[in-house]
């Protein structure tokens, strides 16, 4: 016999994310993913001069903060003609850096480690022997037993006052957690320094931005005055601030983030590692531009698609061709003038809401109908996965260095084979590693631009920026890696005024409805034949979806198939 229960919404922070699963026998037999929030700055930019684009759909999310701005620039200069200098690009990949630090560690430790770390287990530690087992890991400074100590009473004030803050109504003593006290009471104190620690690390934004969320791009270049002789710039002093805020990055990834990464695979390696594959086929734009947007073959993260988990080859991707990217909205609330069954390629997509679905609350989807806001991206009619999973297989299957042999010596390490990595654990596992990747590359980059500062200090190409130069009609796209994935944007101008604008964004082609012909998106198929304890309390459903870091809301609530009210859990 089977159940059908609803977890929703399930995303810890950002959006609206509902997730229907059908259990049978223990496992889910089929799942459904939809959107419950309506998405239309597309429409909104319409008729606005495109070099102020990128300041509306930055305000699309407030988390991965700046992807959007940062993709939309890129939009309109690939429109234009536009080319940026160097130490533009090079601000942009620090930049671009940053957010990959602040948001992979946020997911691991604010988004993602309590599905795997059981906070109230942590009160039964012993502060010295977890204080030695913290120790084994790295050389992380604060790794006394006096340190857990404090941490563990800290926790037990919490639980005495019958307030458990941000770890109250957490699925906590569920059998599918492995994690020793011990251990779990490092993770809970690294939980907490991690909370510290994001907040320096987006001084970065400020400095080359001017804020954060939402720091000020520019089309052809960055905003940022750089003289490091003058008190009102970009100076010297503050260059020097932020290599000392990279410099703390790179030691908090590999001092506390990799370790734990590594201590948790450790324990769950066995049957996380064979679960929650989904989709067997992997999207990655590329990122990190070396020598130009324009030359991806230099990008230190590579372009390029794996079908079929085949990681002997790398199929190319363009964007801009009408044949190969499509989005469909048989499953989801809109309308095209082609109709429900067509395939529109995004420079001539659409936005026009047609919400014919049940006012909430309901008890379930019409899985037979439209049943998300989400709609259906497909390559050359395929389904994709995105994130960092699938740029780290593209890597690997590319022969790219460093990503190869870090891949290949983490595996050796695991005792895991190759095909461990198309899992939940594999997909948790590879943002870590490209979170220590980077790390190194920001510095790196950050190394370049006080090097070319001394000879050159351009920031912005203002060429092409007369309108009155423009050809009537111009179009173009921006691609980029955001930490959740593959994102693009495409912009078509008219008479020097944006003619239509749309977005494919990473939880587009992981979070949407199943298309026409049935076939599962990544979400969708990452559930089926995962294990479910108990479904009133489906923490193996969290795990696998929040893997993904969908940017989609902030509790969770469980309905049985009923539609009567369960539980709920808040985690901030």
């Amino acid at each position: 016999m089977s159940e059908r229960i609803v977890v929703d919404p399930i995303t810890r922070i950002e959006g609206h994310l509902r997730i229907e699963a059908e259990i049978e026998n223990g496992k889910i037999k089929d799942a459904f993913s939809s959107g419950t929030m309506v998405r239309g700055i597309e429409n909104i930019v319409r008729d606005r001069d495109p070099r102020d684009v990128w300041a509306f759909v930055g305000r699309v999310c407030g988390v991965c903060t700046s992807m959007h701005s940062l993709t939309s620039v890129r939009a309109v200069e690939n429109a234009l003609g536009i080319t940026i200098p160097q130490n533009a690009e090079l601000v942009r990949n620090i930049m671009l850096a940053t957010i990959y630090m602040h948001d992979h560690v946020v997911h691991f430790y604010h988004l993602h480690a309590l599905d795997w770390v059981d906070v109230v287990s942590s009160l039964k530690a012993d502060p010295a022997a977890a204080s030695a087992a913290a120790q084994k890991l790295s050389n992380w400074p604060n790794s006394s037993e006096g340190y857990f100590r404090d941490i563990q009473n800290r926790v037990k004030k919490f639980v005495e006052s019958g307030q458990l803050g941000i770890f109250a109504n957490g699925y906590w003593g569920h059998p599918a957690y492995k994690l020793s006290p011990e251990q779990n009471l490092v993770a809970v104190a690294h939980y907490l320094e991690a909370l510290e620690w994001q907040r320096q690390i987006v001084k970065v934004q400020t400095v080359f931005g001017g804020k954060n969320p939402h720091p000020n791009y520019v089309v052809g270049g960055m905003p940022a005055s750089i003289n490091l002789d003058e008190a009102n710039a970009i100076n010297a002093e503050r260059l020097a601030f932020v290599r000392k805020l990279l410099e703390e990055a790179k030691t908090f990834v590999d001092q506390v983030y990799i370790p734990d990464l590594l201590m948790i695979a450790g324990v769950y390696k066995d049957e996380w590692g064979k679960i929650g594959g989904g989709v067997s086929n992997y999207l990655a734009y590329g990122d990190f531009p070396t020598n130009g947007y324009n030359d991806f073959e230099n990008y230190l993260m590579p372009r390029g698609i794996v079908l079929n988990r085949d990681l002997s080859k790398v199929h190319p991707v363009d964007a801009g061709s009408p044949d190969e990217i499509k989005e469909y909205i048989y499953h989801s609330w809109y309308e095209y003038e082609k109709g429900k069954q067509a395939g529109l390629h995004p420079f001539e997509g659409e936005t026009k809401l047609n919400y014919t679905g049940p006012k909430p609350p309901y008890e379930h989807l019409d899985i037979e109908k439209e049943y998300s806001w989400v709609k259906t991206p497909r390559w050359k009619e395929q389904a994709m996965e995105v994130g960092p999973l699938s740029r780290l297989l593209v890597a690997y299957a590319a022969g790219k260095e460093p990503q190869k042999s870090l891949i290949d010596s983490v595996l050796a390490q695991l005792n895991l084979p190759a095909e461990a990595l198309f899992s939940t654990l594999g997909r948790t596992a590879a943002r870590g590693l490209e979170t220590k990747l980077i790390a190194d590359w920001a510095l790196e980059f950050y190394d370049q631009l006080v090097e070319n500062l001394k000879s050159d200090s351009r920031m912005v190409n203002h060429e092409n920026w007369d309108e009155s130069k423009w050809a009537k009609t111009a179009q173009g796209f921006g691609l980029s890696e955001a930490p959740r994935g593959a994102l693009a944007h495409f912009v078509k101008i008219e008479n020097s005024k944006v003619k239509n604008y749309q977005m494919v964004v990473p939880t587009t082609w992981n979070g949407s409805p199943r298309d026409e012909l049935g076939n599962l998106s990544a979400f969708e198929a990452s559930l089926i034949g995962t294990p479910v304890h108990d479904p009133k309390l489906p923490l193996e459903i969290l795990r696998t979806i929040h893997s993904f870091d969908p940017c989609l809301a902030c509790a969770v609530h469980l309905y049985d198939e009923k539609g009567d009210y369960v539980h709920q859990t808040e985690t901030f």
